[in-house]
């Protein structure tokens, strides 16, 4: 029983590993194009300086238009006041978009959090891309992905839903079983094993077609 337990806290460790350096890949890509449009910032005055000295009033129209388009695409979609909790909810807000699953956020931290921003990532990013999981499986036209972040009090409050294809998940030993295959309920655990550690509190629950995650986690 001691070497299964073994065994499972390695397969555990080893996947987390493998979803930190994911979820961290996609926040450096994220954060490279927002670099590199900065690093071109001086190039784009300079050649609007060119278009206003020859009189280019429509030159200069047409160059901003194409700068808002840009920008537009490495322009944070959700700004909570948390660096990481942008970083990652925006990366996985683009991915959800790119499956053609709409989401709608309304997220808040308007304090420095206690816990780490390793914990913080791996809750975010593991109830994000069971939210994206699920939504795949049905057809895009019912697609939908919630997500509310705020603080309560001293507590830090994450709420996630999304709607789920057939019905209400049932339970099994206390837990809802993963539809994702072998290995991907390592994220479920792994959620609820910080939450554990940091005293928090998680509930589940599966109604009329949609499946929510409410976490409350302690600041102070």
């Amino acid at each position: 029983m001691q070497l299964f337990a073994k065994l499972i806290d390695r397969r555990i460790a080893a996947y987390q590993r493998q979803l930190i350096e994911t979820h961290y890949q996609e926040v450096e890509n994220m954060y490279r194009q927002m670099r590199g449009w900065r690093h071109d910032y001086r190039n784009h005055i300079q050649t609007m300086k060119v278009l206003a000295s020859s009189g280019d009033l429509e030159g200069i129209r047409n160059y901003l238009d194409r700068l808002d388009t840009d920008l537009g695409t490495v322009d944070l979609a959700v700004k909570t006041g948390n660096a990481m909790a942008d970083a990652i909810l925006n990366s996985k807000i683009s991915l959800a978009k790119s499956r053609d699953i709409p989401v709608q956020v309304d997220a808040h931290i308007p304090v420095k959090l206690k816990m780490s921003e390793l914990d913080l990532c791996c809750i975010i990013g593991n109830l994000f891309d069971n939210a994206i999981e699920a939504s795949l499986a049905l057809p895009p036209e019912e697609r939908l992905i919630r997500v509310y972040m705020d603080m309560k009090g001293t507590q830090l409050y994450l709420s996630f839903t999304n709607f789920t294809a057939g019905g209400k998940r049932e339970k099994q030993g206390g837990r809802f079983l993963t539809t994702k295959g072998e290995g991907h309920g390592f994220g479920l655990v792994r959620i609820d094993a910080i939450v554990e550690r940091l005293e928090g509190y998680l509930s589940r629950n599966s109604e009329d077609g949609a499946f929510t995650t409410e976490i409350l986690i302690p600041q102070l």
